[in-house]
């Protein structure tokens, strides 16, 4: 049986879940997935747990808080003004606690997210956002069914 290596193309199927066991991704339902591996359509940590893997494989992988995206880094919470966004983004924007905001590259070919965690009182003009991924710092579980390896 042909066994998962760097650069292999699969199809799979696949369950990411968060650390309460909610799925964020499920593709048991669906459609499977395609993809290769280096692309980063996986987390590398994720994908380093399918190396070895055979075709045929259906397991259940238990991450545990920080490997699969990270600690978090208290760095990446950061308060921005808010007569900034609106300057660059839409002047009448109102922003409240868990609000996901997109942010340009500073290169202007991406963007970033970033969650609203505080608002300031109006005179005080800014938000706190965190730019933390938000599965950094948790456990996640990671089922995967792997049809075919190429």
């Amino acid at each position: 049986m042909p066994q998962v290596q760097p650069g292999s193309f699969l199809t799979l199927h696949y369950r990411l879940a968060g650390p309460d066991g909610a799925d964020i991704v499920n593709t048991f339902d669906e459609k499977p997935a395609t993809l290769s591996l280096g692309t980063g359509e996986l987390a590398p940590a994720i994908e380093a747990q399918l190396l070895g893997l055979e075709e045929g494989t259906h397991t259940t992988l238990t991450l545990a808080p920080g490997i699969a995206f990270g600690q978090r880094n208290p760095e990446l919470l950061q308060r921005v003004k808010l007569a900034m966004l609106r300057e660059l983004g839409d002047p009448d924007a109102e922003y409240h606690v868990g609000d996901v905001v997109q942010f340009p590259t500073p290169d202007g070919q991406g963007s970033y997210a970033g969650v609203v965690r505080e608002v300031s009182p109006p005179e005080d003009d800014w938000a706190l956002f965190d730019f933390n991924h938000p599965l950094a710092g948790q456990a996640v579980t990671f089922e995967v069914r792997l049809i075919g390896v190429l």
